[in-house]
């Protein structure tokens, strides 16, 4: 029996190999690979494709895990935290794009209902894309992504009122005040259902599972909670997608969240291929040949438009113009919620077949060109703002310049910490534990305004900005630390930072190897790329646990660095001639540092010899930490005193057995 889905899964698959080979040799994104394979295999192509519907409900599916993973990703602690971005970006770009396209619809004679609907499409940005590519870049917790992820939660949700404000503009419904109500209620026991399901229900199940050690089970259940929850926001009106992001975030606040995410992604790889190929599928190419020049210069301001805006939005937002451009840069497009959207403008009246066709053709190019956008979006915004940023960023409101400038021009032989994320902060502590004196430049002005509350020294500012450098004495410091997220703006802080001093010790994090040779040509001191230092760690643990000797290992892992991160994939090759003949098959031993708290007279105050530990507990002392200071000519007239750290070697149970007893109360 022949499956006609099957030949067409093959066709749009093998279809989709071919022409992404090709874009691959060409460069170009995989995104628009998919795309091209849509509209080659559609019916306004060559028709290969005959179960559309099919394929459709297999890009829906691709859509709803996107989603989930970027949910699990996430977390509602997370979210949480961009609530200002979510409620006053999202609204801002949203609402001001309506308004914007509902002036320019009226121009071309588009009624108030036709207007305001158009303004509903162009508002919705492609999250599936968007996040995507961001995600591919490494930027989706960089300042500029953590805006772009707000806004389009924003969009994701306002699409159900606009679905639902849709008859109303063509006179189809007049009770719309009982309907947003209506929404609102089911919004609510949205809410109330994932906080509870997150805490409660959700991790019990998890452990439960778990403890059966079945992966497929495990599976099993994660896609159930996924497309269940999915389930019930589409049975309650609302968007799949959105129940889809909402399971997402009940199974992050697990411990569960990391593993489950490793089982989905697979499977969201290629449903969301559907996606893209299915949305090509909708395109009539010859319509958009014989409509060119229409179509390109809607596309040129649809881009303008919400580019704008956008970037408007974040700055209301308080970000610095470079972090707001490129937060326009990336939601620019059209997006897939608004084709969802415009079947409903179809059937109400709003949409004719003619328009449908130039908002499709408008759409998908705007969706066509942001990958390449992106890809350069750091450069595009570097030409577009510098007219407008030759001075300082202007300082937020919970910045005054009267604080800043009494303090930071004191300011000597300090260190700069840029990026008060995770690693910031704590070199932050080390400082402040150190007594070395600091400040911290952060672009997150609620950031700022709570610590600066707390007392830290804390400046809002872009530090690619050599006047922000300047504001905070970058010419006498000591040392900097780039701890941001942002590739982009980290070679450009280091590049100004060089400009300043030759002499400022320069250390950067970065999350990949490949991204630390660029980083040192520019001018950096160290570079410590997140990826590799975590195997680094790993290996030096592993080789510790295998009693490796101390002065191999460091040198093990210096070549490693020296040769720029690449001895790592060669370990086989390495030879070393002072650990050629070393043998890892050795007994159970174990080297452990013990502190002595017991008060024992036994043990403390007399020479090993008198103690008896090497006879009452079969290990053996091999150095002493007291003072500070290692002592390492042990022998039997070697005294342990309390508070002494002891070296020693045995088995693990006999350690363990003394360890216990060099605790307060001894035995």
């Amino acid at each position: 029996m022949e499956i006609p889905l099957l030949s067409d899964i093959v066709i749009i698959l093998g279809l989709a190999v071919v022409v992404i080979l090709l874009f691959q040799r060409f460069r170009l994104p995989t995104i628009l690979g998919f795309l091209a394979t849509g509209v080659i295999a559609g019916p306004h192509g060559l028709s290969l494709i005959t179960a559309t519907h099919d394929i459709e409900i297999l890009a829906e599916i691709g859509v709803i895990l996107l989603l989930f993973i970027i949910g699990m990703e996430f977390s509602l602690k997370s979210l949480a935290l961009i609530k200002r971005t979510v409620l006053l970006g999202g609204a801002t770009q949203v609402l001001a794009t309506i308004g914007l396209v509902w002036l320019v619809m009226l121009l071309f004679d588009f009624s108030h209902g036709e207007a305001v609907f158009m303004g509903f499409l162009i508002a919705l940005s492609s999250t599936a894309i968007v996040l995507k590519i961001l995600q591919d870049k490494g930027e989706i917790n960089s300042p500029q992504g953590r805006v772009v992820l707000g806004i389009l939660i924003f969009q994701d949700i306002i699409v159900v009122p606009m679905m639902l404000l849709t008859p109303l503009m063509a006179g189809g419904t007049e009770d719309v005040g009982t309907a947003l109500l209506w929404m609102a209620l089911k919004g609510a026991f949205v809410i109330v259902f994932v906080l509870i399901s997150a805490r409660y229900l959700v991790p019990m199940l998890l452990f439960a599972v778990a403890k059966t050690k079945s992966k497929e089970l495990f599976i099993l259940c994660v896609v159930v909670i996924c497309f269940a929850v999915a389930w019930l926001t589409s049975s309650l009106g609302l968007s799949l997608a959105l129940g889809a992001f909402m399971a997402g975030l009940i199974i992050s606040e697990s411990e569960y969240s990391h593993q489950a995410t490793s089982n989905i992604l697979p499977f969201r790889e290629i449903f969301t291929s559907f996606f893209f190929v299915s949305i090509g599928m909708l395109l009539d190419f010859s319509f958009m040949l014989q409509h060119l020049p229409i179509i390109l210069f809607f596309t040129l301001l649809t881009f303008i438009i919400k580019g704008t805006v956008a970037t408007v939005a974040a700055r209301m937002l308080q970000y610095p113009l470079r972090i707001s451009l490129l937060v326009g840069l990336s939601i620019f497009q059209v997006g897939e919620f608004a084709f969802i959207l415009s079947k409903t403008g179809i059937t109400q009246g709003l949409l004719s077949e003619e328009t449908y066709q130039y908002f499709l053709s408008v759409s998908l190019l705007t969706m066509a060109v942001t990958p390449f956008v992106i890809e350069y979006y750091q450069k595009i915004a570097r030409v577009i703002g510098a007219p407008f940023t030759s001075g300082e960023e202007p300082m937020p409101y919970n910045v005054t310049a009267a604080d800043d400038h009494g303090e930071l021009p004191h300011l000597d032989d300090h260190i700069v910490i840029i990026g008060y994320g995770v690693n910031g902060r704590n070199v932050a502590k080390a400082a402040r534990h150190a007594q070395i004196p600091y400040v911290i430049v952060e672009l997150n002005a609620i950031t700022v305004k709570q610590e600066r509350k707390m007392g830290e020294p804390i400046v809002y500012g872009d530090a690619v900005h050599p006047m922000i450098l300047s504001h905070i004495n970058m010419q006498k410091a000591r040392v900097v630390v780039v701890a941001i997220s942002d590739p982009e703006a980290t070679r450009r802080i280091i590049a100004s930072i060089r400009e300043i001093s030759d002499r400022i010790h320069l250390i950067v994090r970065t999350r990949f190897v490949q991204e630390m040779e660029e980083n040192y040509r520019l001018g950096a001191d160290e570079v410590i790329p997140e990826e590799f230092e975590t195997s680094i760690e790993i290996f030096t643990r592993v080789l510790n646990k295998y009693l490796m000797p101390r002065d191999e290992i460091e040198n093990f892992t210096q070549m490693i660095r020296s040769d720029n991160y690449e001895m790592l994939r060669s370990m086989a090759g390495i030879k070393n001639n002072s650990s050629a003949g070393f043998n890892l098959d050795l007994p159970e031993i174990e080297v452990a540092s013990l502190r002595v708290l017991t008060k024992d007279e036994e043990i403390v105050g007399k020479p090993l010899l008198e103690s008896g530990v090497r006879h009452r507990f079969h290990v053996t002392v091999v150095a002493i930490k007291r003072d500070g200071e290692t002592i390492l000519n042990i022998d039997a007239h070697t005294y342990i005193h309390k508070e002494d750290i002891l070296y020693v070697v045995g088995k693990p149970a006999e350690i363990m057995r003394f360890n216990n007893y060099l605790k307060a109360d001894g035995f």
